[in-house]
């Protein structure tokens, strides 16, 4: 019976060392968190290498977006949002 208790007790605590923390959880770096914040850097915004800007117009896209596809794939990551039309570009601004 002393055994299975020391067990027992032994697997609670290594389910709890795995337990997610409070301190341990990843945020949203500022960068990512909005594209006012993206423009600040990126003031055209971020795209994959080959993405074109999709207009409902058709006129004017956004050609001179920072090209850059890993860090397009960053921001993705952390924030879905930046490229609400999906066109490949994040935050594109004219």
């Amino acid at each position: 019976m002393r055994i299975s208790a020391v067990v027992a007790a032994g697997v609670v605590a290594l389910g709890l060392s795995f337990a997610p923390t409070a301190s341990g959880s990843p945020s949203t770096p500022w960068l990512w968190q909005r594209c006012s914040h993206v423009n600040k850097r990126y003031p055209h915004g971020v795209g994959k290498r080959y993405a074109h800007d999709h207009t409902k117009s058709g006129a004017n896209p956004v050609t001179n977006f920072y090209r850059s596809t890993r860090l397009y794939k960053i921001a993705i990551g952390y924030n879905k949002r930046l490229d609400a039309d999906k066109d490949g570009i994040a935050c594109e601004q004219h």
